[in-house]
């Protein structure tokens, strides 16, 4: 890696100062400091024991999903939803550039609605959400609330198990949101791209599509895609966000 692409919070202020046209990809690190764990740090969802013996990448796989509804029902219920969850100096941030203008879109992978809660407004899921859910039978949608009211199976009125409206393992993504994503990404002027791994396909790709010269990396470690940023920064998503905006 270039030593000159290694930025401070400085230089992170003056491009967002200088850019109306700003799109945030984001990840786990993202929610972090909101006392969600990730996923593939040392202490990570895909690093801990569980009941289940099988990885996690199963656990949350269309396949364990059809060959055992309930073990999965109960898995993400215990492992992925966090009622008490409050946003963080990252979310907040966000939404301030979105309420000033400079933000046209916020394109995540997590699952945990903070961003919608923090205020922000075009927020694109591509991994879906764990606000809905639909029946597989019939189609008919719930709330988290009604969902949440058992940690068992849910079964809708017409006999149809109710899944969250998450993309899992096996499953491909939603072309519409993908699309748009990647619309926002290839016409910004400022890419930045936070808390995220970068080792998820396809959504690791995007940064492809991006066609600028400011494509800004913040994360805690190095990606497998700092070779195409810009800019890069090393250190905690929510800290440095809350220092510049």
């Amino acid at each position: 890696m270039e030593k000159n692409k290694l930025i401070d919070k400085n230089i992170l202020k003056k491009l967002i100062e200088e850019s109306d046209n700003i799109v945030f990809f984001g990840g786990a690190g993202v929610s972090t400091a909101s006392n969600i764990p990730d996923f593939r740090s040392p202490t990570g969802l895909y690093n801990e024991k569980s009941e289940f013996n099988y990885p996690p990448e199963y656990l949350l796989s269309h396949s364990f999903f059809v060959e055992n509804p309930r073990a999965f029902t109960k898995y993400y219920k215990t492992k992925l939803i966090y009622k008490d969850a409050k946003p963080n100096a990252c979310h907040f941030s966000l939404t301030k550039l979105e309420k000033m203008g400079k933000l046209k879109a916020i394109i995540t992978q997590n699952i945990d609605s903070l961003h919608q809660k923090a205020g922000s407004k075009n927020v694109i899921e591509i991994h879906g959400n764990l606000r809905d859910y639909y029946c597989i039978s019939c189609g008919k949608t719930y709330s988290e609330d009604e969902i949440l009211k058992t940690d068992d199976l849910n079964i809708c009125e017409c006999g149809g198990i109710i899944r969250p409206d998450i993309v899992l393992y096996e499953e491909g993504l939603d072309m519409d949101k993908f699309s748009k994503a990647i619309n926002y990404i290839s016409n910004c002027d400022l890419f930045i791209v936070g808390g995220t791994s970068l080792a998820v396909y396809p959504a690791a790709g995007l940064l492809r599509y991006y066609n600028g010269n400011k494509l800004v990396i913040l994360n805690m470690e190095k990606t497998p895609m700092d070779e195409l940023a810009d800019f890069i920064y090393y250190g905690d998503i929510s800290k440095i966000m809350e220092d510049i905006i």
